[in-house]
């Protein structure tokens, strides 16, 4: 079993990922990025949705939003935080490796650092092939992802998570000449210790702008921070947005 593909796991060290300080973060994020604002009525699909941080403010916008995940503990944490919230959303089982809905929307979102889990590089490659796939002509992807060059402004020292009655250090560990990272978490509630190892790929902004190009995607532009900001010496995240091209018209139309 692949670490993502354990419900144990995600039900154990969620509240680390996704704290309720976090949930709040997001939804005054979706109020203000530029980035995530679409046209009425969009269709949106955030693929690796997790408990639905991203779901609920998208849905409140009015948008027509489908969240997936691998896993139904994820799952289920959604549909009580959408429930909750009166927002109506969508929600599906699917492996990102393999889920495609051919031309059914005009946004993707793939957020909190969800892409590059599989060890095969030209599975991560399957997942934008996938994207695109489910993309209109003219449709969206939006990736954020820790980018290699802002992990290297501050990896180093172990982190300290402090959680509600408990806490959780962090460790991470670049591997394999910087191209994949290893995160190894130990949480400790009620003097009993837990371990969970995670690893994913690590992407420039120069190569993850090339793998959306060999997917198919134009007009690929990278982001510093959901605020449109550049990705240079300031940034806090990489976020890049391709487009799923529109096909030419033929010349008799013109």
């Amino acid at each position: 079993m692949h670490w993502y593909e354990d419900d144990v796991f995600w039900s154990d060290f969620s509240e680390t990922m996704f704290s309720a300080r976090r949930r709040e973060e997001t939804e005054a994020l979706v109020a203000r990025s530029p980035l995530l604002r679409f046209a009425p009525g969009a269709r949106v699909l955030d693929l690796c949705c997790g408990p639905g941080l991203y779901l609920v403010p998208l849905a409140r916008r009015g948008y027509a939003l489908t969240g997936v995940d691998l896993s139904e503990v994820m799952l289920e944490r959604a549909r009580t935080a959408c429930a909750e919230a009166g927002a109506e959303v969508r929600l599906v089982r699917a492996d990102m490796l393999h889920h495609v809905e051919p031309e059914s929307y005009d946004v993707v979102l793939n957020v909190f650092t969800s892409f590059g889990y599989f060890d095969d590089p030209r599975d991560n490659l399957q997942v934008l092939r996938n994207a695109h796939d489910s993309l209109v002509p003219g449709g969206r992807l939006l990736i954020d992802v820790l980018g290699k060059e802002v992990l290297a402004g501050w990896i180093g020292r172990p982190q300290l998570v402090e959680l509600d009655g408990a806490y959780v250090v962090q460790r991470d560990t670049v591997l394999d000449g910087w191209t994949r990272l290893r995160t190894d978490w130990t949480l400790v509630r009620d003097g009993t210790a837990q371990e969970a190892t995670i690893t994913s790929f690590l992407y420039s902004g120069a190569e993850l702008r090339a793998l959306f190009e060999q997917a198919g995607f134009t007009q690929v532009e990278c982001y510093g921070d959901f605020d449109g900001a550049p990705y240079d010496q300031n940034a806090r995240r990489l976020i890049v947005s391709g487009t799923r091209a529109t096909p030419a018209r033929h010349e008799e139309e013109r």
